[in-house]
């Protein structure tokens, strides 16, 4: 082989010899569904059963009681609603394989449903605080007693909501959505048992608004950290299990005949299922299917990384020179080049000699 040849090893566990790698994903088992996806599944259709039974009689309850610290909950209860039958049907999309248009699959709609959760959240704690507001200002006769007996309903309800979803897979982002929402719900119902109990006691109205309020400060910091999440995987931000320092010196220590890595880029389609392409660089003479194998089994191991696609090189970057003025480019003090993000093709085997 040429010295200064390339070549490129795309997906796949092992490459073969000839090089010749067409997979069709769509028949791929990326190890996160099955069991799993199953379970979370169920789970959050028994969540979004539970949950719009009773948000009927909360609506009912706060309408008769005349209590915003129901109808609050109960308006967090129509979208937590929502967004678990929007949850189930995230999981029963991602069931579909990957096809000529969607070669990933369809496991990304669980970011996107999770981050409209996220979204959803903000809209709901802005709605609550405003409400409270003419509340402080126009105050309202409050039924204490309808409104602790139901209060005391939605409690028993989200902590069984609550435990269904809990022991789900809380590293999903679907699932953190959806607990999210529940965990709002339960602290809206303990919230409105406070407001209820304090109103029976010494008739002060106010208290209902007040922790309303406080209810919606804590989804709002909740519904921040779901979206920061979520849009990170939406931005094809890095795994945050998984550093770009590291893995590039724990490649070069792992894999024989391996020389520098560089060029490296990681993403995720969900937390569960990370990406990753990268350039190696071998010693003269090396087996570059044999290190492309060991590379991908390396990756699998120690960094959960089940999709990487690996471009062989042999003394000089197969990107060296194709940079185009304007290109954003990386430095790398390991390989001593200047790379390129636009000018890598990472989609396909192939055997390439630079210009």
């Amino acid at each position: 082989m040429d010295k200064n040849s390339h070549q490129t090893h795309d997906v796949g566990p092992v490459p073969h010899p000839d090089h010749d790698h067409h997979h069709d994903h769509s028949g791929h088992d990326h190890g996160f569904k099955g069991h799993a996806h199953g379970a979370n599944e169920r789970q959050i259709a028994i969540a979004a059963v539970l949950t719009g039974g009773f948000m009927i009689a909360e609506v009912v309850g706060g309408l008769v009681s005349g209590s915003l610290a129901l109808l609050a909950d109960a308006g967090h209860m129509l979208t937590d609603f929502a967004a678990l039958a929007l949850g189930w049907f995230a999981f029963r999309l991602s069931r579909k394989p990957g096809d000529a248009d969607r070669t990933y699959g369809y496991d990304r709609f669980e970011i996107l449903v999770a981050f409209v959760n996220g979204i959803a959240l903000f809209v709901i704690a802005g709605f609550i605080v405003v409400e409270a507001i003419r509340r402080f200002m126009n105050p309202a006769e409050v039924m204490g007693g309808t409104m602790m007996a139901i209060a005391v309903g939605g409690l028993l309800v989200n902590i069984a909501v609550f435990f269904v979803l809990h022991s789900a897979d809380r590293d999903n982002l679907n699932i953190r959505g959806a607990v999210l929402h529940v965990l709002g719900d339960l602290l809206g119902s303990v919230a409105a048992i406070i407001a209820a109990g304090v109103i029976l006691w010494t008739g002060w109205t106010p208290i209902d608004p007040i922790l309303s309020v406080l209810v919606s400060l804590i989804i709002l910091v909740s519904a921040y950290r779901l979206v920061r999440d979520a849009g990170h995987v939406l931005l094809e931000g890095t795994p945050k299990t998984i550093a770009v320092k590291d893995l590039e010196p724990a490649l070069v220590e792992a894999v024989e005949g391996l020389t520098s890595v560089h060029h490296v880029h990681l993403w995720s389609i969900t937390p569960e299922r990370p990406m990753a392409t990268l350039h190696a660089c071998i010693a003269e003479g090396a087996d570059g299917t044999k290190i492309t194998r060991a590379i991908k089994r390396e990756l699998k191991s120690r960094f959960s990384i089940g999709h990487a696609t690996v471009e062989i090189e042999f003394g000089r970057c197969a990107d060296e020179g194709l940079q185009r003025p304007g290109a954003h480019s990386h430095h790398h003090a390991d390989a001593g080049h200047r790379h390129t993000h636009h000018g890598s093709v990472h989609g396909e085997d192939a055997l390439t000699k630079p210009a």
